[in-house]
């Protein structure tokens, strides 16, 4: 195993550690809560001369990443980071990002998006940008966090495109843990030299970044950047398992607990799945066949490996953080309900039974009780084969 060393440290701190370890060329930013402590510490760095990063600090995130977009088009190895009304002010150039092909990475620290204003967390940011082209990677606790910044540099770098790597606000990113930080020539020599394949400085072998496309050429551009993303899952199971042999935490697609003989399943994203795995680990003991899995990879949506993973199960219950609003006759689900019902039907999977619980909105807690009711409407789901309320709210003021 490689040299590490163990630190307390918050997911924002963690990841400003990673990226110092990175050492970017270029990180453009602009602080917002509960972001900010992760620019604002590699800043630090940057000011100390521990990097060699050009630190761009910009009026506002859509210069943020506007500058992210030329200095990756340069041939720079780029990240900056964000959150919520952040995230949303960068909202055309995620897309200018994503359909140039460019390597950029971005760590997100959920949060909810206004009316009314709130800065705890929930998933409507990053959700609300599921269709931008970005590869998507969830993160549970700090470790994580900084295990995915690592891993998503070569992922981006590998596949000409742009990811993102979200925590929790304030319950990650301001949540000090126990963290394996590498050896600093460990992460470099995991990441590799950028060598970018094309860029605007190269004058002897131009390349068009960004040309007026008319309808000649534009349908043809966005079927080659869906068949990029297309082909991501196998790049990201790789860098998990190459980076599973260095430090002895594989990363795959999602993490799959007690599932094995489970008759019953409950499905949740990032810090909320240290949660359920305790309420999972309870019911088992009582001998109640339950299973929890926990998606690291969003986008692209794993759909052949869900419904792989659920074809024996009877009754699974999504746990999401943010509302789809307006879909489902205006029932408000979330995404990954969404999307999961989708994987079981393209599958032709028509005996397992989805419910979607919404929770967790603008911060409120989730407690073991509620997630424990969850499991109690499974055994009567999957005791009936009737869903009697496709959405619930769970923690919601009667």
């Amino acid at each position: 195993m490689a040299k590490s060393k163990i630190r307390a440290l918050d997911g924002a701190r963690a990841v400003a550690e990673a990226m110092r370890q990175i050492n970017p060329d270029v990180v453009a930013a602009y602080p917002i809560t509960p972001q900010t402590e992760i620019v604002q510490t590699f800043s630090n760095f940057v000011a100390d001369g521990l990097v060699d990063t050009e630190f761009i600090a910009v009026e506002s995130e859509h210069a943020a990443m506007s500058c992210c977009i030329g200095a990756s088009a340069a041939g720079g190895r780029v990240m900056t980071a964000t959150a919520s009304a952040g995230l949303a002010l960068m909202w055309e150039m995620l897309y200018v990002a994503a359909s140039l092909r460019l390597p950029v990475v971005m760590s997100v620290v959920n949060r909810a998006l206004s009316a009314p204003l709130n800065i705890h967390c929930d998933h409507s940011d990053s959700m609300g940008a599921r269709d931008a082209g970005w590869i998507q990677l969830y993160s549970e606790n700090p470790q994580e966090a900084y295990d995915n910044a690592v891993q998503a540099v070569r992922i981006a770098e590998r596949l000409l495109l742009p990811v993102m790597v979200m925590q929790d606000g304030f319950i990650t990113g301001h949540g000090v843990e126990r963290v394996e930080v590498l050896d600093d020539g460990t992460v470099k020599g995991f990441i590799g030299e950028y060598k970018p394949e094309h860029s605007l400085l190269d004058v002897d072998n131009p390349a068009t970044y960004g040309s007026w496309d008319m309808y000649d050429f534009y349908f043809e551009h966005k079927r080659q950047q869906t068949d990029a993303l297309s082909r991501a899952m196998p790049v990201i199971v790789e860098m998990g398992e190459a980076y599973g042999r260095l430090t002895g935490r594989k990363y795959g697609i999602f993490d799959a607990y007690e599932m094995d003989d489970a008759e019953m399943a409950i499905v949740v994203l990032s810090s909320t799945a240290g949660t359920a795995r305790m309420v999972v680990r309870g019911l088992r003991e009582k001998g109640i066949k339950i299973g929890l899995i926990k998606p690291r990879v969003f986008r692209p949506f794993p759909a052949r490996e869900f419904a792989e993973a659920l074809a024996d199960v009877k009754a699974v219950g999504v746990l999401d953080r943010s509302i789809v609003f307006g879909a489902l006759n205006g029932h408000g689900p979330g995404p990954l309900f969404l999307e999961l019902c989708a994987a079981l039907f393209a599958a032709g999977n028509a005996t397992t039974k989805v419910a979607d619980y919404i929770f967790g909105l603008g911060g409120r807690d989730i407690v073991p009780a509620y997630i424990e009711r969850v499991a109690h409407d499974l055994a009567e789901i999957a005791e009936t084969g009737e869903v009697k309320s496709v959405v619930s709210y769970l923690g919601l003021r009667e």
